[in-house]
């Protein structure tokens, strides 16, 4: 199974590599600028055949949420547009296209988690182009699988774990948001998750179906409790620490608009693909101890 990646330096296409290497019997092709650029249209198509895919992988995406509130036009052109021709190449070639989406798309006013038929109501321009590329992917593709995911962090690009570790080595308390609520997720788990759903759609296993889907990490916690987590274990392992210290969404002002509730229920994905991510301290767990241990460099140097 040959599974083609949109994007060459995000968090999923870089552990969708990594699995790759391990897992027998697939192959892991990511393509990326200049060859493929979701910002030109143009160069779409003829990148995504030219790589010859069993499924597609739609994981590059504009994702700088409050520079998007400044380049509105950029974010619908690469999330929107650009994510509807990479599911239109999938349906030219006659393979199901794997969208990743987000837990933006909602206002995080619900008072509980997220279920896929619950009313989308972006409240900033990264959300509102996300929201457009779902609907772009699914008109482009009926063979389309949408994963939305949320707060997503590995062992690579910027992400909230390294962040967390960088400051902990500068300041001895860091201020932490503390009323927003989420699912932290690792890419390495979405990578798996992905790979495993391909692997049942490539072979038309079980009761595999299309659709939006909920894909995020087990568990709930709000961002001062994530960071917590992350440097508690962090000075377990013997690396930087820092007290955290609460605060609140007012206290730390966002061009964007962030949504208070991101927690997203995955029991879809699991009834229907029979999988569910690990409990998220334990992905963290681990992502601390890569970073710490040097795989992906020092915590020192994140």
């Amino acid at each position: 199974m040959r599974l083609v990646v949109t994007g060459r330096d995000g968090q999923v296409a870089a552990s969708l590599l990594e699995a790759g290497q391990a897992t027998a019997g697939v192959e892991i092709i990511a393509i990326g600028r200049p060859q493929l650029d979701l910002a030109r249209p143009d160069t779409v198509i003829d990148a995504i055949a030219a790589a010859k895919p069993d499924i597609v992988v739609s994981a590059a995406a504009y994702t700088a949420v409050d520079q998007a509130e400044d380049e509105p036009d950029l974010a619908f052109a690469v999330n929107a547009v650009g994510a509807g021709k990479v599911a239109q190449a999938g349906s030219r070639l006659g393979v199901p296209v794997i969208h990743l989406s987000t837990d933006y798309v909602f206002d995080g006013t619900k008072d509980g988690a997220y279920e896929e038929t619950d009313e989308t109501a972006p409240r900033n321009a990264y959300g509102v182009s996300k929201l457009a590329g779902e609907q772009a992917v699914a008109a482009a593709n009926p063979r389309h699988l949408i994963l939305r995911t949320a707060w997503a962090y590995s062992p690579f690009g910027r992400n909230f774990v390294k962040t967390m570790l960088k400051l902990a080595n500068d300041r001895d308390e860091i201020a932490v948001v503390a009323d927003q609520w989420g699912n932290p997720t690792s890419a390495i788990d979405i990578a798996d998750a992905i790979l495993h759903a391909a692997t049942m759609l490539h072979e038309n296993k079980g009761s595999a179906a299309f659709g939006i889907y909920h894909l995020a990490g087990t568990g709930e916690t709000n961002w001062s409790g994530f960071a917590r987590h992350i440097l508690d274990t962090s000075r377990v392992f013997g690396g930087p620490w820092a007290r955290v210290r609460d605060i609140a969404t007012m206290d730390y002002p966002t061009k964007a608009r962030r949504p208070a509730n991101s927690r997203l229920s995955t029991a879809k994905f699991t009834a229907t693909y029979g999988w569910t991510a690990p409990e998220w301290q334990q992905s963290a767990k681990e992502i601390v101890s890569r970073l710490l241990d040097g795989q992906t460099g020092h915590a020192s140097n994140v």
